[in-house]
């Protein structure tokens, strides 16, 4: 080979890279790519994060914080949406599909197996003060209290062109009533970061945010990780107590109303043992505190159990109501209870 048809040859290897190197461009995402399903097949949970607003050095106090309990992977949404779609293509989990709309803006990952309200918390608590920027969407609101500041009377003129009323105290200026500069989910203007930044005032704390949940198959807001095991007994019992007084009220039977279905039963049947003197094995302690119901208030007093095993309920059996007697009627009363008798 002449010296020029190996010069050209080495300018085609540079130029082509040769035909079986790979791009070092492409085998990052297909690295990347195995890495993402490797860590869905590895882990049952997944939360969704936004990290607006967060720095490296915050993201790595995170991870530190969760290092050997949770995995965080962040990418591109195009690469992570297009291997998602793929991996579902290809006979993979269906549930995967959830995520593809909440994949946007400043996304990532938190692969875990481990309880989700702790990793989440852990996550989240990591917060860090930051100053306002002009433009962006406030995550509060701000309110500047009212009180002296440490600027000087020369700058009266800048609050002036915010309304904002103020007064001279001691050679520097004083607001006098509280200013709601920012209100949450509007946009920071201009002025107010100047103001905050004239005042040293640092409004917002900045920090992961976990959005949504991918539990098992099951996907839901964040948000229902605070809901606590008390909580959620205490709901559903009050539920059960609404379905029971339906059911009570239209005369349908139902398992929340058995209960006190029951209950009502019984209670009737004690009114009618009692009245008829038929005592059944239930109500025997309730007949014998009717009997003798200085028994049982001295074995409260003591402390003894009653004679005869009687439960300490048995006390507040109720008793049988008397009839009301009607006032006899003055000089008699007519057939139709008229006063003259009909005459």
């Amino acid at each position: 080979m002449s010296d020029d048809e190996q010069t050209q040859t080495e300018v085609e290897e540079k130029k082509g890279g040769g035909k079986d190197e790979v791009n070092p461009r492409r085998q990052r995402k297909l690295d990347y790519g195995q890495r993402l399903l490797r860590l869905i097949a590895e882990n049952k949970n997944i939360l969704l994060l936004n990290i607006d607003n967060v720095g490296s050095r915050q993201m790595q106090q995170v991870r530190i914080a969760l290092r050997g309990q949770a995995t965080f992977l962040m990418g591109k949404n195009t690469i992570i949406r297009r291997v998602l779609r793929d991996h579902i293509d290809n006979g993979g989990a269906a549930q995967l599909e959830v995520l593809l709309p909440y994949i946007y803006g400043n996304v990532g990952f938190c692969f875990t197996n481990n309880d989700l309200a702790d990793i989440r918390k852990k996550v989240t608590s990591n917060q860090v003060p930051a100053a306002a920027r002009g433009g962006s969407f406030a995550p509060l609101d701000v309110y500047i209290p009212p009180g002296p500041t440490p600027l000087d009377p020369g700058q009266t003129a800048f609050f002036q062109a915010l309304n904002i009323a103020t007064k001279i105290t001691r050679g520097a200026i004083e607001i006098i009533n509280t200013v709601h500069l920012i209100k949450k989910s509007e946009r920071v203007s201009a002025s107010a970061v100047a103001l905050l930044t004239k005042l040293g005032i640092k409004p917002f704390f900045f920090g992961i945010k976990c959005t949504h949940v991918y539990e098992a198959g099951s996907f839901y807001e964040a948000e229902v990780l605070d809901l606590s095991q008390d909580l959620l007994l205490g709901k559903f019992l009050r539920a059960a107590s609404r379905v029971a007084a339906v059911s009570l009220a239209i005369d349908v039977p139902s398992a929340a109303s058995l209960p006190h279905s029951l209950a009502r039963g019984f209670r009737k049947l004690l009114g009618i043992g009692l009245v008829t003197n038929y005592i059944f094995k239930e109500a025997e302690p309730y007949k014998a505190f009717l009997d003798n119901p200085d028994a049982f208030k001295a074995a409260a007093s003591s402390g003894a159990p009653a004679a005869g095993g009687a439960p300490a309920a048995a006390a507040a059996a109720p008793e049988p109501e008397e009839e009301d007697e009607e006032p006899a009627a003055i000089g008699g009363g007519g057939l139709f209870g008229d006063d003259d008798g009909g005459y």
